[in-house]
């Protein structure tokens, strides 16, 4: 059909716009944060020590101090990379500290208002990658890898079989405690994906996810022992193309 209107479709939330200023722990997820466009979702979410506290430097996603519970933020799953690439997702992220966490940011085929990362959509520990989702393509830190500060890239799913040896998939930048790494991955529509840390390409993988599976953009912090893992996010940042083809 011919295009009409806006070619490009386009989900924001820098978290200043003031609706809401502490995202209440108790309440069941999926609870709608800032402007409405993300849902915060999590595994032990309605647990007083968890949520999310939204100040003046984006949102605070705090887990409950449980093993694989999570806090996290997601769409629903509305993206199809065949139809809607090139497909752009992006985040400022910062921890207080690297310990006992794993974070995930990215596009999957799993989404749940209960989301874990463990047992749902991957897991990293030692030099191995549990890849559990049949979907996946996004940036992965864990405390429980060998190489338990680097920035990994994951995938499944694609016409390139998912790796799941982590020192193939390290991208050689470390996150750093207290200080904010800006993540941004794109996925072209025949599945090709970039990843860039810090405005510098990191690596290119020709057909790293499906071009037909429909996904959602998530990103999620869990606790892996008894604390509340944490992380603070500026913004979330979707940009994809329209579907012009019905």
């Amino acid at each position: 059909m011919a295009q009409s209107g806006p070619g490009q479709s386009r989900q924001f939330d820098d978290f200043r716009s003031g609706q809401q200023q502490l995202v209440a722990s108790t309440t069941a997820p999926p609870i709608a944060v800032g402007n409405g466009t993300f849902s915060l979702v999590g595994q032990g979410l309605a647990d007083t020590d968890s949520g999310g506290v939204i100040g003046v430097n984006g949102i605070v996603l705090t887990a409950t101090n449980e093993a694989e519970h999570a806090a996290g933020l997601t769409t629903r799953i509305a993206y199809d990379v065949g139809l809607h690439g090139t497909i752009v997702a992006e985040t400022y992220v910062e921890f207080g500290n690297l310990d006992t966490k794993e974070f995930f940011f990215g596009f999957s085929d799993v989404q749940t208002d209960l989301a874990i990362l463990e047992g749902a959509i991957a897991h990293g520990t030692g030099t191995t990658f549990t890849l559990t989702a049949s979907d996946i393509c996004g940036f992965w830190l864990s405390s429980e890898l060998t190489d338990d500060e680097a920035w990994h890239a994951i995938h499944n799913g694609g016409t390139t079989t998912g790796v799941t040896d982590s020192t193939a998939l390290a991208l050689g930048v470390d996150a750093v405690a207290a200080e904010r790494d800006l993540l941004r991955l794109e996925i072209d529509t025949n599945g090709t994906a970039r990843w860039f840390l810090n405005g510098v390409l990191k690596k290119t993988l020709a057909g790293a996810v499906s071009t037909t599976v429909n996904l959602c953009c998530s990103l999620i912090v869990e606790e892996k022992v008894t604390g509340n893992a944490a992380c603070t996010v500026e913004y979330l940042d979707i940009k994809s193309n329209r579907d012009w083809t019905r």
